[in-house]
Formats: C-alpha cells, structure tokens, sequence
C-alpha cells in the first residue's frame, strides 16, 4: 500500500470519527467552525500547482513548509536526519532553490562555513576584476569542431542523465522544456528517448548504456538500424556511449519493477512490470580499440554529430589503455564524460554508492593529466558530472581541465524534489521520482519548467562571476592556481600543488613518465582492458 493511499484512508477515518463524535457532542455551528477551515485548505492545496507535496497531500502537506517557516533546522532534521549525508546540504539547497524561483540570491551574516576546517576551500580573486555587466553572461563551447558535420554549440552547463523511467514523464517534461527556454541540453539518460523527452523540444544528449535502449534488436544487442532511427532526430544535437555511473559503477542501471511501465518498456523494448537490470559491460565491444572505433561508427551511423563515452574511473590502467588506443588508430571521441563516485541514482546497492568509483576531483585531474601526456587534450572536451550545484562549484571543476559541466540533483530540485529518499520505492511525494500516476500529476509542468530555466541562467551567471572576481573574462583561463584548499589547520595549499599537471607528451614513447603514472602505464595496452602483468 502506497503512501498515497495510506493518507486519503487515514482522511477518511479522521473525518468520519469527527463528524461520528460532532453528531453526538458537538452542534453544527461548531463543527463547521472545526471542519470547514480544514475543507477550504484542502480545496487551495489540490487546485495550486506551486508546491506539489500539498498540491498530492492536501492541508497534512503542509506542515513541511511550515517546518520550514519555523527554522531550517528542523526541516535539516526531518529530511536528512539518517541518510548519512548523502543529500544535499541545507545551505546548498537553499540555494538552488531560491534560483529556481528566482528569490533573494543572497544570504545575511557573511560566511557560513568554517574557513579553518580541513577541506575548505576558496577560489583567489583580483584586485582588478572585471566588470560583470560587460561579460558574456552565457559561455558555450563548440563540441565536436573540425571533426563533426554538425558540431554542438553547448552551454558550459546542462542537465545531467536521468532516465524516464527514474523519473517521472511529468518531471522530464519539465526538465527538457526549461532546457529549451534557456538554450542548454538535456541529457535523456540510458532509458532511451520518449515523447516526454521531444514535446517541447529541448535539445538532447542521447545516452547509449549497456542496455542499447532505443538502439537494440530483440535480443537485446546494439541496433545500426534501430540506432540511426533515434541518433537522426533533430532534438538530438550529441550522442553519449555509457560505460559506467558514479553511482553504481561496475553494476549497471536498475529500473524497479514497479517503475517499469507498459509505456517505459515500449520505449525501452523491454517486459513490462520486471525489474530491469542493465547488462554491467558493453556486448559492442571488448577492447580499448574496438571502444573508439564504436565511437567512430556511432558519429558515421549518426550523420556526423559529436559522439563521446562516459565513465566513472576505476582502474587507472584501464583509462590510459583508452588513451594509447586513441593514439594508436588516431581516431578521438568529441568529449569525454567523467562521471564522479558521488554521482547519484535512483536504485543502487549501498556499497556500490559509497565505496565504488574514483571521486570526481581525483578523477578529473587524472584524466586532464592523461590526456595531456599522451598529448591529446586539444582533440576532445571533457565533460564533468558529480555533486555540481553551484558556480563554485563549475569553477572548481574548470580549475582541474573540465569544459563543460553537468548537474542532476540540482536540476531534480529546481523541479520540485525535496530529497524524500522514496527514489527507489515509486512513491515521491513530489511526483518527480515516481511512475504513480496519482502522485506524477502533482508535478505541474507548467510551473515548474521555468524554474529549471531560472536555475540554469542564475548558476551560470553566478560562475561567470566568480570568474570576473578573479580578473578572468573566459572560461579556458581558469587554471590549478585560482583554487585554494586547506589541507591541515595550519596548511593550505593551490590545485595546482594537489594536483600537478604533467608535461604534455611525457606518456608517449621515449617520453620522462611521471613516477605516479608508471606503474599503470606498465600495466596498460590499446589491445585489452585487462590489468597486464
């Protein structure tokens, strides 16, 4: 029995003992003064379309934001009490919020972090910064120039995968249509593309996992025929191969049963009402070689748009094995997605959430690196996905060689999830995370779909700046150096000393290799992803 229903019984019980006990004790001017309040609330909260937990739980919904009114910390204290930390936290969910409804984008009382706890960390600013006024307010980066016939102007931020499937058809809608609004893309995620995904015309990043949804045969193996059907729609501007998730990496997407719809498994080509589990490698392909020539076929069979491959890094052997295929077949990806251990899902196993996959900052910085060293960075973007909420956030990532950026669970916020946690059981009470029809309607695209705009345009002028705070005017000028962290009490230090850059070319043949790089170059080949002994 769902949540839903517990409540509407629950209702319905409370309001017959009341009129039961009104009969006999109570006349019924008394009763009205009692009940009819209660009616007229109920009556606003199903008719608005702002807030959808009241909107799906009439009048008992709103004691969340009546928590909320009282002190923040209470709600801190509702919602995140035992999940460990894995939300977002208060200061940062404030924040996305009130971009998304475009509220006071500011806060009273000066710093609210601890400066002198270790991990703090600070991006430099200049005595002579620029002017925000006379900057570009929205940067974007061309993917997939010189090589693509029809290369992505992206924005340097947009909205990161999430599957209809995870998520509900209202919420996708209104995630596309703020992505179309405020001209940046949205990424469908590996459960393939549906109605949801093209009735208001954003544009998309088509990801392609293990699964081969909407680019699959029967018995579930890669598709040309079915693949070009989907990688030629107009809406679909960059083509994503998926070889693993932060969340879950080594495991492969899990769609609940109870999640997996008649409409979901049509799209997905799937059995409806099964638990879904996505395949843990790709049947396309076995080695780094085959890897990059796949990406090749897929920007042919395509019709010339950028096509890149996304990972959470785990071997690092494994990833300078990618690197030395590339240089093989001189053949290159358009971008690389580096997706961050912290990266969320709807569904996982707690272990694979927590203690698998490499953490984004390390992740980054050794992926800038390797490229670097094996002297072709200038040959794709990096893309970076992984706990990005805010400017800082965007400029952090940039600092350690990322070009664009991607964000989810800010995104999810913006469109109304309030972290309930009930991802996995089909029953959020906002109608983001959920297949409940009964629950999905609370999501009022309509009102909901600007706030996805407003959070984009307000994040990305945030970071521009922070960028003109620090005399810079573009992004590609933003380097190791503009970041600070403090490493002990009485020790800070730059990026650029956490995290050296390596020379260009010293991985290549005859080249000075790094002693931290090696071992692991050692171990790799463009012929097999297999540790070499």
């Amino acid at each position: 029995m769902n949540v839903r229903r517990i409540f509407w019984i629950s209702s319905v019980l409370i309001s017959a003992t009341i009129i039961f006990w009104a009969y006999y004790w109570i006349d019924a001017l008394l009763l009205f003064v009692i009940v009819g309040p209660l009616i007229v609330m109920g009556i606003q909260d199903i008719f608005q379309k702002k807030q959808s937990v009241k909107r799906n739980f009439p009048v008992i919904g709103r004691l969340r934001y009546f928590f909320e009114m009282i002190r923040p910390e209470i709600q801190q204290y509702f919602i995140e009490s035992d999940t460990d930390g894995a939300p977002i936290n208060r200061n940062d969910r404030s924040v996305i919020y009130q971009r998304a409804k475009k509220q006071i984008d500011t806060t009273p009382f000066g710093t609210q972090l601890n400066t002198y706890a270790e991990g703090y960390e600070w991006i430099t600013h200049s005595i002579t910064p620029k002017d925000f006024h006379t900057m570009n307010h929205s940067p974007r980066v061309l993917v997939g120039d010189g090589r693509c016939k029809q290369p992505y102007n992206s924005s340097v931020l947009n909205i990161s995968a999430m599957s209809f499937g995870s998520l509900s058809g209202n919420a996708v809608e209104a995630l596309n249509w703020g992505a179309q609004v405020g001209g940046f893309a949205h990424n469908t995620g590996e459960g393939g593309i549906s109605n949801h995904h093209l009735k208001h015309g954003g544009d998309l990043i088509w990801q392609v996992g293990t699964g081969y949804f909407g680019a699959r045969d029967k018995e579930g193996n890669f598709s040309a025929d079915a693949f070009v059907k989907n990688a030629t729609l107009p809406n679909v501007k960059m083509i994503e191969l998926k070889l693993s998730q932060g969340a879950k990496p080594g495991h492969g997407g899990i769609l609940p049963g109870k999640k997996n719809t008649p409409e979901i498994a049509a799209i997905r080509g799937v059995e409806a009402g099964t638990t879904v589990f996505s395949p843990p490698y790709h049947s396309a392909f076995s080695t780094p070689e085959e890897l990059i020539l796949f990406v090749e076929k897929l920007r042919n069979l395509s019709g010339g748009k950028p096509v890149g491959f996304k990972l959470c890094i785990g071997r690092k052997s494994e990833f300078l094995s990618i690197c030395k295929a590339m240089v093989k077949l001189d053949k290159y990806p358009d971008f690389i997605t580096i997706d961050g251990g912290e990266g969320g899902t709807g569904a996982a196993p707690p272990e694979f959430s927590n203690f698998v996959g490499m953490p984004l900052l390390d992740a980054l910085a050794f992926a800038d690196n390797s490229l670097r060293g094996f002297g072709i960075r200038n040959q794709m973007q990096i893309i970076v996905a992984g706990k990005i909420l805010s400017g800082f956030h965007m400029v952090r990532a940039m600092a350690l060689g990322a070009n664009l950026c991607y964000s989810a669970r800010a995104m999810m916020m913006a469109v109304g999830c309030i972290q309930a946690l009930r991802c996995n059981a089909n029953d959020c009470p906002t109608g983001v995370a959920t297949q409940n029809q009964a629950l999905a309607k609370g999501l009022d695209v309509e009102s909901k779909y600007q706030r996805v705009a407003n959070f984009h345009k307000n994040t990305v002028e945030s970071f521009v700046e922070l960028m003109g705070a620090s005399g810079l005017d573009d992004p590609t000028k933003i380097n190791r150096t503009h970041i600070y962290r403090r490493v002990f009490m009485n020790l800070v230090k730059t990026y650029a000393e956490i995290y050296p850059i390596i020379p260009d070319g010293c991985l290549l043949d005859g080249g000075d290799v790094p002693f931290d790089f090696d071992e692991y170059l050692k171990r790799s080949s463009s012929e097999a992803f297999e540790v070499l002994v």
